[in-house]
């Protein structure tokens, strides 16, 4: 069983405030990048790269990750990043054993509702969060390690 410790969705990928901030927080020595844009963009990965600062780091698709997280060593103490509800839900659909999403940034665009300062939604992000939770997953809205965490439930 793959020792998922932290999981976020956060739109800008993996910058500073992930490394600096949520990385060590969460306890992790490892980050997967789980998005398949990312995955197949060598330039992304490289910015992502320098950012990660100690952290090993992988970039995997959605598929890719479902199918060989599971063989991961348990050495691995596994932080999993994403940029989407709709990604979280397709690894939960894949049998990624997560308990709990800490939501961090999703911009606001043209068709999205801001719910809180760093968190804008739409009807699509709002009907993964709803399947997700009633799946038994906690999603939290907290943008640093520092705030107080935010329970989804309120917002939707």
């Amino acid at each position: 069983m793959p020792n998922i410790v932290y999981t976020r969705i956060d739109e800008r990928g993996l910058h500073g405030q992930v490394a600096v901030g949520h990385g060590p927080h969460s306890g992790c020595n490892l980050i997967l990048f789980a998005n398949d844009d990312v995955a197949n963009d060598p330039a992304q990965q490289a910015l992502a790269k320098m950012s990660a600062g100690e952290f090993d780091t992988r970039f995997f698709t959605i598929e890719k990750t479902i199918n060989v997280i599971h063989r991961a060593n348990d050495k691995q103490k596994i932080f999993i990043l994403i940029r989407s509800p709709q990604d979280a839900l397709a690894l939960v659909k894949g049998n990624v054993l997560l308990s709990k999403i800490n939501v961090g940034n999703m911009h606001y665009k043209e068709g999205k509702k801001q719910i809180h300062d760093t968190v804008s939604v739409d009807e699509n992000d709002l009907a993964a969060f709803r399947e997700l939770i009633s799946m038994g997953i906690e999603c939290t809205i907290q943008r640093n390690p520092s705030d107080t965490p935010i329970n989804m439930v309120d917002y939707i």
